[in-house]
């Protein structure tokens, strides 16, 4: 980890947002700048998908809306929702290091008001939200995606990433035989982050 930390390097999302390490020095070049604690969780930015993401946020109304960060990582994705002005936030993993690590990270950028949680779609009920994000893979999107579906508003925007250009038509198909519209994609490297509106 130490060597991971020490290779570690700022990202930028074009001008919208900047990402570093607590180590690393202030940006004030980017509208938004996230501070990770970079303990190996995933969503340090550095991904295509977590950037990605990020560039399908910045194009989305968000002040005022609920939303989920399913898979959260590092939280990175729920801290820049809270900085563009969400009503609520929550933050999803089911992993107890990313968990750990969203906390902190929360704390570091200043968002109390958004709630972590540990768990996976059976940790869903009956809130809903207006915006999910889910970036976790191909094949747990597929699984959950019904579960995601039915927490989402109507008029409420669904945004996945963690897989592949050839992908596509899989998520597609499942997106929307539970009542989702497509709406664009962003593709990095192959990597894709989707839209859809319920």
């Amino acid at each position: 980890n130490a060597v991971w930390e020490s290779n570690y390097e700022p990202v930028y999302v074009d001008n919208i947002c900047s990402i570093r390490a607590p180590f690393h020095p202030e940006n004030p070049n980017t509208q938004y700048e996230i501070v990770i604690e970079p303990k190996m969780s995933f969503g340090t930015g550095h991904h295509e998908t977590t950037s990605s993401v990020i560039r399908l946020l910045a194009e989305t109304e968000i002040a005022g809306k609920s939303v989920m960060d399913m898979g959260c990582g590092t939280g990175i994705l729920a801290i820049f929702a809270a900085m563009k002005g969400a009503s609520s936030v929550e933050a999803v993993d089911n992993d107890p290091w990313s968990y750990e690590n969203t906390l902190e990270n929360i704390e570091r950028n200043g968002h109390p008001e958004i709630k972590a949680a540990l768990g996976d779609a059976s940790y869903l009920g009956n809130t809903k939200y207006d915006i999910f994000i889910a970036n976790i893979n191909r094949n747990i999107l597929l699984r959950d995606m019904e579960s995601y579906i039915k927490c989402i508003n109507d008029k409420g925007l669904l945004l996945m990433s963690g897989f592949y250009t050839e992908d596509i038509p899989a998520i597609r198909t499942e997106a929307e035989k539970w009542g989702m519209n497509f709406i664009n994609f962003i593709e990095k490297n192959n990597w894709v982050a989707i839209k859809f509106l319920k």
